[in-house]
């Protein structure tokens, strides 16, 4: 709906009153997307007083032959692939159900059907002319914004932090063959145990199980993945500004994989598979017959998720998401001016003659702080480290890396590996802070367990001390440069690499030294330099088995 409107918009002979049609268990959350717009509601007892000029809806469910007016339905979600147990016909959608269409003498309360797809017109043919009569196929408004969108996918990107990783997607639709019904696990498993350097995992929630649990609700229960990095997206427009942001999806039969793929070719995966709920032939019956399945927990085992994950991923080749999105979208780039001509023919009144453009979709807002603490798994060679950093969960690695400040004090007593990270700019100047040498030097005194200190320095440098070393180190990790892109390694990354490597070979190095540090499929080149020594280029330090 909140879509819709702004083809209307900028119009003073217009005004927009919203009431919420009774019956529906999602209430809260409709009222609530309608405040943090500024909507004005109107109670249901007074919208069926008055007489309207047109009446909008988004969903033909409810006593809307009570309002008076002229009524315009909208498309809802994509492709109307599902029907709702113990509600309407079962073997129609549920947005296309003559159960809910036909009124009790005999005609559709429509001035107005709008659908997506043409085929969507032939399955309310069927039904008779009475159902497709007042049909016309004007694309989807939703979409709209996403396509729109698509050239913003580097700013998401940078709100939400993602970097050079993978930003692996799961979404969620509501009920109980739902992903988060189905596989609970699914989230904190991933976000624990895809390594943190590689990959972004979030999650998205349809807005009926928002409003049905609430907000504090759905992050208690998601807390263990939210504190291992799990973005949760908000329940409007935050939504699809991930899906233009995404490298890959994890879907149930939810539309909104619809708009993912109509946004971009890419990698997809079910799970779980659909259950009894959608219709046959559907846009999503026949993308989910067409991708790679996740293996249930059971087939793929506790330690194979993640392998499970990125063996399906990986087999995903281009088509059925594209092929998808084409059968459930039409009229792609030109749903708002259609949609805008059928709605001012119905108010009997002349468009102004600017049409308003599509608007994009928001930036997501930046997520937590994310891990606080590391399982940190290294392999040692002479001349570097590769690892892979895990968010704390049941795979203990070669140490623990924990920030200081952040984490809670048994786990700051149990690091390996204390990093501290920049004071935020906020925080008054006045504030006594210490300086790098003087905390690394208080942390270690501290907590008498920890091998390791490192102070991580704006520039992106860290200040690093070892326990028993004559002095500390700065190490700093060199950018990567990526067909045009630049690549940067977290500094806490590269700490846990010099820890890792300064501990292996037991070394207290008095000259720089050039390292590998591999993360995933990356390199990045890792300087060690004594604190007093040079030189200060990197290109002039030698590598641990030169010379």
């Amino acid at each position: 709906m909140l879509d819709v409107l702004p083809a209307l918009s900028g119009d003073d002979r217009l005004t927009r009153l919203f009431t919420l049609v009774p019956g529906s268990d999602f209430g809260p959350g409709v009222l609530s997307a309608i405040d943090r717009v500024g909507g004005r509601v109107i109670p249901w007892s007074e919208a069926c007083a008055r007489t309207h000029d047109l009446v909008v809806a988004a969903s033909p469910k409810g006593e809307l032959s009570l309002l008076r007016g002229p009524h315009v339905l909208l498309p809802h979600g994509a492709g109307y692939n599902k029907s709702i147990p113990g509600e309407g016909s079962a073997d129609s959608a549920s947005g296309l159900d003559p159960a809910h269409l036909l009124r009790a003498d005999g005609d559709a309360p429509l001035g107005l059907h709008a659908v997506a797809h043409p085929d969507q017109l032939a399955r309310l043919s069927t039904l008779g002319r009475w159902a497709s009569g007042r049909a016309r196929v004007v694309g989807d408004p939703t979409l709209e914004r996403v396509l729109a969108s698509r050239p913003l996918r580097d700013r998401y990107r940078a709100a939400l932090g993602t970097g050079p990783r993978t930003l692996l997607v799961l979404a969620s639709t509501w009920g109980p063959e739902s992903l988060l019904s189905q596989r609970p696990g699914l989230p904190v498993e991933l976000a624990t145990r895809l390594p943190h350097d590689e990959y972004q995992v979030a999650l998205v929630v349809h807005p009926n199980e928002h409003s049905r649990l609430g907000g504090y609700e759905l992050n208690e229960r998601l807390a263990p993945a939210l504190e291992a990095g799990l973005v949760l997206a908000a329940p409007h427009e935050e939504w699809a500004s991930l899906l233009v942001a995404a490298d890959a999806l994890v879907t149930d039969h939810g539309s909104t994989a619809l708009y993912y793929c109509a946004a971009g070719d890419r990698p997809i995966v079910s799970a779980p598979h659909g259950g009894t709920e959608l219709i046959p032939g559907s846009p999503m019956h026949t993308l989910l017959r067409r991708i790679p399945r996740l293996e249930p927990p059971e087939t793929a085992g506790a330690a194979g998720t993640v392998a499970a994950v990125a063996e399906a991923l990986d087999a995903y080749r281009p088509g059925p998401g594209r092929e998808a999105a084409e059968a459930a979208f039409a009229c792609q780039g030109d749903a708002l001016d259609r949609l805008r001509t059928e709605v001012y023919a119905l108010l009997g009144l002349e468009p102004p003659p600017l049409a308003n453009p599509v608007r994009p979709l928001p930036s997501p807002t930046r997520p937590g702080r994310g891990p606080v603490a590391f399982d940190v798994h290294a392999e040692v060679a002479p001349d570097g480290v590769r690892l892979a950093r895990r968010a704390l969960g049941d795979t203990p690695g070669h140490h623990l890396a924990v920030e200081y400040g952040a984490a809670s004090e048994p786990l700051t007593r149990s690091a390996g590996l204390l990093f501290l990270r920049p004071v935020n700019s906020s925080v008054s100047r006045a504030e006594l802070a210490w300086t790098p040498e003087g905390w690394t030097e208080h942390a270690l005194a501290a907590c008498p367990g920890c091998r390791t200190a490192a102070a991580i320095l704006p520039s992106g440098h860290c200040l690093l001390r070892v326990r028993g070393h004559p002095r500390p180190y700065v190490v700093r990790a060199e950018p990567r440069r990526e067909g045009g892109r630049t690549a940067r390694a977290d500094p806490a990354a590269a700490a846990s690499a010099a820890h890792a490597w300064l501990v292996a070979h037991g070394a207290t190095p008095t000259a720089p030294v050039r390292l590998e540090c591999h993360l995933g499929e990356r390199a990045y080149r890792l300087v060690l330099r004594p604190v007093g020594a040079g030189p200060e280029d990197p290109s002039e330090c030698p590598s641990p088995h030169s010379g």
